[in-house]
């Protein structure tokens, strides 16, 4: 038997009280200390994916002018410098409603309209609202219900109504600028 095992005059095991005290925190503090010392080893030495692409990229150019290939070399795509410009909405404040074409139904459209020129254009829908709405009208009221059902008929409707809001700012003000036509709300009836 050994002398830890043994018991004291007191009937306590010698010296196991003060050995529990000081290795039990000494061993959890080296475990925790190379934990953390792994961790640190191993995300120091990771790339991101991204990292990693263009380190394989380089290496492969590298092997390839050690190897003395000839012909073209890889040349990566530059990002094209194209200007990107604000888009601007504007929507007529109140839904449109209009009888069509051949029907008694009825359709009630909310009308937005877009441009990426500036404020101008905006401000000569805001000025020429009144007639902008009422060439509006005259185009949906032209529609047959069967030709407004649909994607492909809502997008007919929204090409004609883009056509006949230029029309009308090229005569008043001398250019159009719309770009697009939106329906925030579309109800058929």
């Amino acid at each position: 038997m050994s002398d830890a095992a043994l018991p004291d005059l007191q009937g306590r095991p010698k010296g196991g009280l003060l050995k529990k005290l000081i290795l039990f925190p000494l061993g959890i503090a080296l475990l925790g200390g190379g934990g953390f010392g792994a961790g640190l080893y191993y995300a120091g030495e990771r790339l991101s994916p991204s990292q990693e692409v263009l380190r394989l990229i380089e290496q492969d150019a590298a092997e390839a002018d050690a190897e003395g290939e000839t012909g073209p070399k890889r040349v990566p795509k530059a990002k094209p410098e194209t200007p990107v410009f604000e888009t601007q909405y504007y929507e007529f404040p109140d839904a449109l409603t209009t009888n069509l074409k051949g029907s008694r139904r009825f359709l009630q459209v909310g009308v937005g309209v877009s441009t990426q020129y500036d404020a101008t254009v905006i401000a000569n829908v805001e000025t020429h609202a009144m007639a902008l709405r009422s060439d509006m009208l005259a185009v949906i009221s032209g529609f047959a219900e069967d030709e407004v059902e649909g994607t492909a008929g809502r997008a007919a409707l929204a090409t004609a109504l883009q056509d006949a809001i230029n029309a009308r700012l090229e005569a008043l003000e001398g250019f159009g600028g719309i770009e697009g036509v939106y329906f925030p709300s579309f109800v058929l009836q």
